[in-house]
């Protein structure tokens, strides 16, 4: 019972959406602090308000982050789908050849401050 749960860190807390150099295409700038031992992957994922996908780019959909290292990536989004993106979340992927103890997976949520 003495053992903690740490989960991971992704700021900021509430991203705004600006122009990028792409046309037709918002982009934001987050970061990703990973807190946790038994995980190294994250996946990047963006929902509307319901947490249906809304579909969107960034360099790694599955990002690589050893533990206490931090990383920034860009997430970009159709302009069309701009104002339905509501958050911008990020997923512990979890080994799976640890069967021997339980793991628990972190969703951390960012939500877009859309103006």
């Amino acid at each position: 019972i003495g053992d903690s749960a740490h989960a991971h860190d992704m700021t900021p807390t509430y991203p705004k959406l600006t122009h990028s150099h792409l046309d037709g295409v918002v982009k934001t700038t987050m970061s990703l602090f990973n807190k946790r031992q038994d995980v190294q992957h994250y996946e990047i994922k963006v929902f509307d308000k319901d947490f249906e996908s809304i579909p969107f780019v960034t360099s790694q959909s599955v990002i690589k982050l050893d533990y206490l290292s931090k990383t920034s990536f860009d997430v970009y989004i159709r302009k069309a789908d701009a104002s339905r993106a509501t958050y911008i979340c990020s997923l512990s992927k979890l080994k799976r050849d640890d069967t021997i103890r339980t793991a628990v997976s972190s969703r951390i949520c960012s939500k877009i401050k859309n103006e």
